[in-house]
């Protein structure tokens, strides 16, 4: 058998006003039942901006821009031998009325805006840490 390798996930920060986007993850791996972001592997030759924009356009529908590099997290999963290094971007909607689909209901109960400040429970773990953290992911205005 071979060893576990570290995979890498490009997650997005759709950022709208004082809102992120999060859905509650439908996982047979890491996450099951927990609000998360959304993002996906990066793909080989990918940028983390293209990884970004295609990610979300697979499981929401939404188009984003102005796709920034925010930090980068290493998450050990020990219990189901995986390790992931995250890329975090942030994003704006192209359109801001633009509304979320959920195109990926086998991985995940649906899209939806939540105040940074009122986040829902229980959060995927990375997320969680971050946010404890003091973690903000708004722009300086």
């Amino acid at each position: 058998m071979e060893a576990p390798v570290p995979r890498v996930g490009v997650v997005v920060f759709i950022v709208k006003g004082k809102m992120v986007l999060l859905g509650r993850r439908r996982s047979t791996g890491v996450g099951d039942s927990k609000f998360a972001l959304p993002g996906g592997h990066l793909e080989f030759g990918e940028s983390f901006e293209e990884c970004a924009a295609r990610e979300i356009k697979e499981e929401t529908g939404l188009d984003i821009d102005k796709i920034e590099f925010l930090t980068v997290t290493n998450n050990l999963f020990l219990e189901e031998t995986k390790h992931y290094v995250a890329i975090y971007v942030r994003a704006f909607l192209r359109d801001p009325h633009q509304l979320p689909q959920n195109l990926e209901p086998t991985k995940c109960e649906g899209w939806d805006w939540y105040d940074w400040d009122n986040l829902p429970k229980p959060l995927f773990w990375p997320l969680e840490k971050m946010v404890l953290e003091g973690f903000n992911p708004f722009p300086n205005a």
